[in-house]
């Protein structure tokens, strides 16, 4: 009984701490995103202690706890949705059981995870791609990609463009009964990184450029060259999303040792010959004035690295490297960001870049909003800002595809 009490008594002390966090003034719901933040601070503690005694790695645990919302392929009364492969990579599908007079618009969803956790299986992603399938009467496919870094770089991002190039043949696009010119590819955090690079890929080949009618990015990474912008700065401990984690992860997309996290984290990671990528990220250039601030810009530090890793000058994994005349080949572009955001000025600073060489794009700023809201909507915690982002999402997607 005594170890039972102070084992709770630890936690309780434990949830205490991670709940105390100050969060902005202006930021909505915040005892909601108090409590969302906690959970993932207490995991990240709980990680960081698993991997300190050797019982687990660090990002193990955060797949262990994504597992536990991960669902069934159950249908409905509107939607048939169904587990299957294709190209061999796992795949869910949500098929409208409503009869159509026309051939139906389909959305090609890619989750988010920092690459290395995550499921379209998961409850929230299954909430989203059901409301969306039913709501605009369209096939709707969410991608299960292999994960790092049991399959680095660049396993996550072939396996995208394995199944939607398969997804994206006349013969199965008449099978699940769609409209070969709308078609959309939308990823959130993470897989808006590879909804872009996808997207950009595909635009290239004679083939499939047709194909894509609109990308929807929803609070996206979107380059690893800078760890400094100054979301990077303003929001390093979080809410939700932490500096350190966050390059944890994605570092691990990269490579597992470690001296590639030391020198991210520093800022210190890019190799040497690349300075002349820095034009296409400088948020001096590219961020609205209102979030510059007081912020100085100073260029990644080059050649600190022993080990070259040219991954990090890669356009694939940075698809903010694009130069101007890849963009403009984009097709409708749809972004949210959110103000609470590590990873806010990213989309900012693409979507000005779209918006330079011409490509249509719709921007929604979330000014009360925080990375990842349109992952609670179901408990433990539920933000009603995640629905209202899938609302403004859903909205743009009827009047658009």
């Amino acid at each position: 009984m005594g170890y039972k009490t102070l084992c709770f008594g630890f936690s309780c002390i434990l949830f205490a701490y991670c709940v105390y966090s100050p969060l902005p003034e202006n930021i909505e719901e915040p005892w909601r995103v108090r409590m969302a933040d906690a959970l993932i601070k207490m995991t990240s503690l709980v990680a960081t202690f698993f991997e300190n005694i050797g019982l687990m790695k660090y990002e193990e645990l955060f797949s262990i706890v994504a597992t536990m919302y991960f669902t069934k392929p159950v249908s409905d009364e509107n939607i048939t949705v169904i587990d299957t492969n294709f190209s061999d990579i796992p795949v869910r599908l949500y098929l409208p059981k409503r009869k159509s007079e026309r051939w139906r618009p389909a959305v090609i969803h890619i989750h988010g995870g920092a690459f290395v956790f995550g499921s379209c299986n998961m409850s929230s992603y299954d909430d989203l791609n059901r409301w969306t399938a039913n709501k605009l009467n369209a096939v709707v496919m969410g991608i299960n990609y292999r994960l790092a870094p049991q399959y680095p770089f660049p396993a996550a991002l072939e396996d995208c463009i394995f199944v939607i190039k398969f997804f994206l043949q006349d013969k199965v696009l008449a099978e699940y009964g769609v409209d070969t010119t709308r078609i959309c590819i939308m990823g959130d955090s993470s897989g808006g990184t590879l909804a872009a690079t996808v997207v950009q890929l595909l635009q290239n080949d004679p083939e499939f450029k047709d194909r894509i009618k609109a990308q929807a990015l929803i609070y996206p990474g979107l380059q690893l060259i800078d760890t400094l912008l100054p979301s990077h700065r303003e929001y390093e401990h979080g809410p939700i999303l932490y500096r350190e984690m966050l390059i944890k992860f994605v570092c691990l997309y990269v490579t597992e040792d470690k001296a590639l996290l030391q020198a991210a984290l520093r800022n210190e990671h890019m190799p040497e010959g690349s300075r002349h990528l820095f034009k296409f990220v400088n948020w001096s250039d590219f961020l609205p004035e209102k979030y510059k601030k007081n912020h100085v810009y100073i260029e990644p530090i080059l050649g600190k690295l022993n080990d070259s890793y040219p991954v990090l000058v890669d356009s694939r994994i940075s698809p903010s490297l694009a130069s101007d005349s890849q963009l403009q080949s984009l097709p409708l572009t749809y972004i949210l960001t959110c103000e609470h955001d590590l990873i806010r000025d990213d989309g900012l600073i693409y979507a000005t870049r779209l918006r330079n060489v011409g490509v249509r794009v719709t921007h929604d700023h979330m000014e009360e909003g925080i990375h990842g809201a349109m992952s609670f909507t179901r408990a433990p915690v539920f933000l009603h800002q995640g629905l209202k982002m899938r609302d403004r999402y859903i909205s743009w997607l009827e009047e658009n595809l």
